[in-house]
């Protein structure tokens, strides 16, 4: 452990050349929300708005040490891992090929040439994350690349370790609780072995998504496993399998201090601290202070520091990310109505509706019977308890109606 906390130092030391420490800074409106002291560590204003950038640069400076004739060094990301890898290109000026998903946003290939410049080549090939890293490998074979994966490698650890090491300095003083989001475990197993080594009364709990819980699985029988699918929503966490390095380090995790917040309730977060404190958050981003929410009572009064590990969020989401947020708050939903083919029946609806009641959707599925006709309906309104209403009325005056908001595939398709 001593060995590693030496490690983790150099490489922080090595970073100052490249970029400051990320600011960690106390909330209020998180501390007054959960009466607690609530410090952010604000990765999400790193040179690539994540903290991707650490491992990468630190990796690619071991490897540059070892053997200075690299000159090519290969990865496989659709986000931030290869935005990190691209500025640790152009920093060490050395070539770097970068394999995304054919289906990967605009966006984002824009953002990593733009970190990269004239020193990466962005390929993209396979419709699936699988597909790009296979042809990633191949292509390191084949022409002698140095391979720069995303979490499982010592080396990269070391260098997400650097942010448990400015949180120390920062704070001066270790936390009473670290909240640590986790993906492919990097991060997390670095910020293990620090404090395991340098501050071992602080208590840590660990964030993923309920659609991409890998550390909640491979805990659950001892050795990572590969999970059957998994919700892409937080993509920069939502990982299909644990880190075979990472998970060495975690294993003894124990289950309960693993959180697993639903993709909709992370939107809420995301919304509120856009509206609330103008942060911008991605998904895997808000994990952190998310996880605060089951938190709660077991925080208070305590110092907690969680790690906001990227603000690389892409905008055209975000009419999904507040449907998404207004549907965990229970304040929209969609449901089938039974609608009677007779005059009047669509008034005799309309007068159910409250004041606050907005129809934000209505479409007439198809005429399914002689009298009647179903009708697709999207309800917003201020107050969660509003529907309970609405319902009892429609249940009182015969109208038929099925609530499908919260059918995964039905209103996939429908919606």
């Amino acid at each position: 452990m001593t060995d590693f906390l030496t490690k983790a130092r150099a490489a922080t030391d090595a970073m100052r050349n490249v970029f400051e420490a990320t600011p960690l800074l106390r909330n209020d409106y998180l501390s007054d929300l959960y009466e607690a002291d609530i410090w952010l560590k604000r990765e999400d204003v790193s040179p690539v708005r994540s903290y991707k950038i650490r491992g990468a640069f630190n990796a690619m400076r071991k490897a540059l040490a070892a053997a200075p004739e690299t000159r090519t060094f290969v990865c496989a990301s659709a986000g931030n891992h290869a935005q990190g890898v691209a500025y640790a290109c152009r920093h060490f000026g050395v070539r770097g090929a970068i394999f995304m998903p054919v289906t990967t946003p605009q966006q984002k290939i824009d953002k990593t040439r733009s970190f990269g410049g004239d020193q990466i080549e962005i390929r993209l090939i396979g419709d699936y994350f699988d597909d790009t890293l296979a042809a990633a490998q191949s292509y390191c074979s084949e022409t002698g690349g140095h391979f720069l994966a995303p979490f499982d490698d010592a080396d990269v650890i070391e260098g997400q370790a650097s942010v448990g090491l400015e949180i120390l300095e920062q704070l001066g003083g270790a936390p009473d609780l670290m909240v640590l989001p986790v993906g492919g475990g990097g991060l997390s197993a670095g910020m293990v072995q620090v404090f395991g080594a340098a501050a071992p009364e602080t208590d840590f709990r660990f964030v993923e998504p309920a659609g991409g819980a890998s550390l909640q699985a491979a805990v659950q029988i001892g050795a990572p496993q590969t999970l059957m699918q998994v919700d892409s929503f937080v993509d920069g966490a939502a990982v299909a399998r644990i880190g075979a390095l990472p998970f060495e380090v975690l294993k003894p995790v124990a289950k309960g201090k693993i959180l697993t917040p639903p993709e909709d309730r992370i939107c809420e977060t995301i919304i509120d601290m856009l509206n609330t404190e103008g942060v911008v958050l991605e998904p895997a981003g808000a994990l952190s202070i998310d996880a605060l929410k089951d938190l709660r009572g077991q925080v208070a009064g305590k110092t907690v520091v969680c790690i906001v590990s990227g603000g690389n969020f892409d905008f055209e989401r975000l009419p999904e990310v507040k449907e998404r947020a207004q549907r965990s708050l229970g304040r929209k939903k969609y449901f089938i109505l039974r609608m009677p083919q007779r005059p009047g029946a669509l008034r005799d609806f309309l007068d159910m509706l409250g004041p606050d009641d907005d129809i934000a959707r209505f479409e007439y599925l198809k005429k399914s019977a002689r009298n009647f006709g179903s009708v697709l309906i999207g309800i917003e309104t201020s107050r969660a308890e509003n529907f309970g209403v609405l319902f009892e009325k429609l249940e009182q005056t015969g109208f038929v109606y099925q609530d499908i908001t919260d059918d995964e595939l039905l209103s996939r398709l429908v919606i």
